[in-house]
C-alpha cells in the first residue's frame, strides 16, 4: 500500500523508572481507556526529542531530560479514528529522567485525564495498561537483572 492510501501518526514517548523501581505513566481516556507511557503525537515541524518533552509536561507537570531511543514500534489498524483510511501508528520511546516539575495533569480537553507513579511490581493489579508498556517493562526488567 502506498504512503498517500493510509493515514499515520508519529509518536513520541517517555519510559521514566525512579529509583524506587515505580515507574510514570498517564491515564488515557480515548476508545480504550488504559495506562500509557507519557507522551503524543509529534506536531508538524517538531522534532521527537522535543515533542516528547512536550507532551510529558503537558500529562505528567513534570519537565525532563531526554536520553537514548529505547525503541521505535509500528503499529496498525484497519481503520484511523479521524478518517475511513488504514492506519499507522509510529512510535518512538525515549528513556527520560525527571529534572523538575510538580506531578499534575496540565492538559485540557486532551486524553490524559491523570498520571500516577506506579511500582513496577504492582502493575498488573494497577488496570488496563497500553502493550507499549508491557513490552517496556519487560525489557527493562531484563537490562535490569544483574548478570
Amino acid at each position: 500500500m502506498h504512503f498517500t492510501e493510509y493515514d499515520t501518526r508519529l509518536g513520541a514517548y517517555a519510559l521514566i523508572v525512579d529509583e524506587q523501581r515505580r515507574i510514570l505513566l498517564s491515564w488515557y481516556n480515548g476508545p480504550t481507556p488504559c495506562w500509557t507511557l507519557p507522551g503524543g503525537g509529534v506536531d508538524f515541524g517538531e522534532s521527537c526529542e522535543d515533542a516528547v518533552v512536550r507532551e510529558v509536561h503537558e500529562e505528567t507537570g513534570y519537565r525532563v531530560e531526554v536520553g537514548r531511543v529505547l525503541t521505535v514500534s509500528t503499529r496498525t489498524a484497519e481503520r484511523s479514528f479521524q478518517r475511513d483510511l488504514p492506519f499507522q501508528a509510529v512510535r518512538v520511546v525515549y528513556e527520560a529522567q525527571v529534572v523538575g516539575g510538580t506531578l499534575g495533569t496540565l492538559e485540557v480537553d486532551g486524553t490524559t485525564d491523570r498520571a500516577e507513579w506506579i511500582p513496577i511490581d504492582a502493575l498488573d493489579a494497577a488496570g488496563p495498561r497500553a502493550d507499549l508498556v508491557s513490552d517496556l517493562v519487560a525489557t527493562w526488567r531484563a537490562a535490569a537483572q544483574p548478570s
